[in-house]
Order: structure tokens, then C-alpha cells, then sequence
């Protein structure tokens, strides 16, 4: 048998224990059965959402990314960016 320790505030503990044993079981009991459930369900045993808001800043990122590798540049460091964009206003001051 395996040891893990989770850290959570006293709070959800007493809550959650006070709620696993109204349904009588302990804490560790509980927490065997939401992994084993984990397991069977292939995933989290119940819905995780993401609101519109996360979906389309998301999704907006993506997009960057797959323009960012169209271009060539999904790679370019910070330093290499500063350099693009130094070049960039360079060329824009001569054409002034």
C-alpha cells in the first residue's frame, strides 16, 4: 500500500469529513474511491468547465500560436523579438 498526503485547508477537510461520514465512510476511504472512480471513468468522475471567456482566450492563443509556426517564428526568444522589433522601427525612422 501507497502513502499520499494532500494538503488542503482545515476547512475542507472538516467539511469533507463531516460529509464522507454521513455517508459512512473516512476521509482515505473516500479518497480510494473518487481515484478508483478516476480510473474506471478514464478522467475526472464528474464535469469540468471551462466558462466562454476561458474557451475564447484559448482559443485566441491558439490562433497566435498557429500563425507564430506559419511564420516561421514559434521558436524566436525574447531576445530575438526585442531584436525583430528594434530592426522593425530602424527601418521605419529611414523611411520617414
Amino acid at each position: 500500500m501507497e502513502l499520499i498526503q494532500v494538503r488542503v485547508d482545515s476547512e475542507t477537510k472538516e467539511a469533507a469529513v463531516t460529509l464522507f461520514e454521513a455517508l459512512g465512510m473516512d476521509l482515505s476511504t473516500a479518497i480510494r474511491s473518487f481515484l478508483k472512480k478516476a480510473i474506471s471513468e478514464g478522467g475526472m468522475p464528474f464535469d469540468m468547465k471551462l466558462d466562454e471567456s476561458t474557451l475564447k482566450a484559448m482559443a485566441a492563443v491558439r490562433s497566435m500560436r498557429e500563425t507564430s509556426e506559419r511564420n516561421g517564428n514559434s521558436e524566436m526568444t525574447l531576445d530575438d523579438i526585442n531584436e525583430e522589433i528594434a530592426k522593425a522601427r530602424k527601418e521605419r525612422k529611414v523611411r520617414k
